[in-house]
C-alpha cells in the first residue's frame, strides 16, 4: 500500500479483514464473527495473488520502493496460510466443528 502500485481494493480488502480480525479477538463468544475473519482471509488470499500477478511492474519501472513493496506483499501472502490454520484452530477452540 506504501507506493500505490496496487489499486484500493488490495488496501481496502486487507484492512476490512483486519478489522474483522479484531472483531473476532474481542468476541471470545463468537462463532460467527471467527468464521468471518477465517473467510475474508480465504478471500484475499485469493485476491492478493490477483493483485499480484497483474500489477507487478515490468523490470524497467521497477524502483527499490516498489520492490520493496511487492515483496512485503508476497510475504503477506505467504504468511497468510499460516494465519488461516490458527484462525482456523481458534475456531475449534471456541466449538467449531
Amino acid at each position: 500500500c506504501m507506493n500505490h502500485m496496487f489499486p484500493a481494493s488490495y488496501a481496502w480488502g486487507n484492512f476490512s479483514v483486519l478489522a474483522v480480525g479484531i472483531w473476532a479477538i474481542v468476541q471470545r463468544d463468537s462463532l460467527d464473527a471467527i468464521m468471518m475473519f477465517l473467510t475474508g482471509l480465504l478471500l484475499t488470499v485469493l485476491t492478493d495473488i490477483i493483485h499480484v500477478s497483474v500489477f507487478y511492474p515490468p523490470n524497467n519501472y521497477l524502483t527499490s520502493t516498489r520492490r520493496f513493496s511487492v515483496g512485503m506483499a508476497i510475504f503477506s501472502l505467504l504468511l497468510k496460510p499460516v494465519s488461516c490454520y490458527l484462525v482456523y484452530q481458534m475456531y475449534r477452540e471456541r466449538g467449531g466443528e
